[in-house]
């Protein structure tokens, strides 16, 4: 999946969109979304089964995220 293919023209319309995923795949994705550094992104932890929200603006930037 390609977020720039995939996702983000779906979030310009408008659309929500729900991501299952775990580990390093969720690891990678918040990567890209957040714009974490290499040296960073060693330390994010991504905890199984915890829902994580965002938000973003027209330009799909990130307005807000929440764990649940």
């Amino acid at each position: 999946m390609n977020v720039e293919d995939e996702i983000a023209p779906k979030l310009l319309v408008g659309k929500n969109i729900i991501i299952a995923a775990r580990g390093n795949s969720l690891r990678t994705l918040s990567k890209y979304i957040e714009n974490i550094s290499d040296d960073d992104i060693i330390n994010l932890e991504m905890v199984t089964g915890q829902p994580v929200v965002y938000d973003f603006d027209d330009g799909v930037n990130v307005l807000s995220k929440e764990k649940y």
